[in-house]
């Protein structure tokens, strides 16, 4: 020690000294979930533009801070944000990806969480019996793209869909609904059930997906089209819709203990799906 008593620097421990003294070095695993969309669809400024995967990391404790967020759970964005959070491209919004996509991913993020085994309570449409079942997350039937010229169903350049509508002979180009506009759609049905409003969810879901009618753009154009659609070609277009709208259900059988009615049922993402303890 020197006479004005200052005590020597410890050396700067070496890149060697410093991972010795932390050895937990822990990376939360990741894997790739098959897409129902493929990649068709997006338009080719999109990340997942052509893209059959999608690479997400398992769970973590931290993704279930934010699913269990009071915060988040309120304002509505404890999903958006957790899926955020466990997409490892993040170049990649959750919010712009199509509704089916975002559906597998949420599936392989509850396996990996929780496992494959999803307990919840099904009441029974027809005698209202509440009972319990059991899906098998695993078990996944899923719906990709499908095209059909002989109805006039292709596919344009630019990612979207063409279809003539079999009445009015209109050629309508729409595009598939993401996680953005689902979020749009139910803020705008909510605040029509606050207003008192009558509900008009089947037109304000066309306003939303069709982009031209004729090659006309213009918003005003389309919602007046919309608003005059008729029974004949709004079928068909909701034929069409279901036909390249790509998703991913788990389905299982459910017979009621009570009555013994009998169907298949898709399984319900209730509140209890990541959060199977509460």
């Amino acid at each position: 020690m020197g006479r004005t008593g200052a005590v020597p620097q410890a050396e700067a421990p070496t890149p060697e000294t410093t991972s010795a003294q932390s050895p937990m070095h822990f990376v939360a695993p990741t894997e790739f979930v098959d897409l129902p969309s493929k990649g068709l669809g997006y338009d080719n400024t999109h990340p997942m533009h052509g893209q059959d995967t999608i690479e997400i990391r398992y769970m973590t404790a931290k993704d279930e801070d934010i699913l269990t967020s009071k915060t988040l759970l309120k304002k509505g964005v404890a999903i958006e944000r957790f899926l955020d959070n466990i997409i490892v491209n993040k170049n990649i919004k959750a919010s712009s990806l199509f509704v089916g996509d975002r559906n597998a991913i949420i599936i392989a993020a509850r396996i990996s969480g929780y496992g494959a085994d999803y307990t919840t309570n099904v009441t029974c449409p027809a005698c209202s019996d509440t009972s319990q079942i059991n899906f098998d997350l695993s078990k996944t039937k899923v719906h990709e793209t499908t095209l059909d010229e002989q109805i006039g169903l292709t596919q344009a350049d630019n990612g979207n869909f063409k279809a003539t509508m079999p009445l009015s002979k209109y050629e309508v180009q729409f595009k598939l609904l993401t996680g953005e506009d689902e979020i749009y759609l139910s803020e705008l049905s909510s605040n029509k059930a606050k207003g008192n409003l009558l509900e008009s969810n089947l037109t304000d879901q066309y306003k939303r997906m069709i982009v031209s009618v004729a090659g006309h753009t213009e918003r005003q154009v389309i919602e007046q089209f919309v608003d005059n659609l008729p029974t004949r070609d709004s079928r068909h277009l909701r034929t069409c819709y279901r036909l390249v709208n790509p998703d991913v259900k788990v389905i299982d059988d459910y017979s009621c203990t009570a009555c013994g009615f009998e169907q298949e049922l898709e399984v319900p993402f209730g509140a209890d799906f990541f959060w199977p303890d509460r």
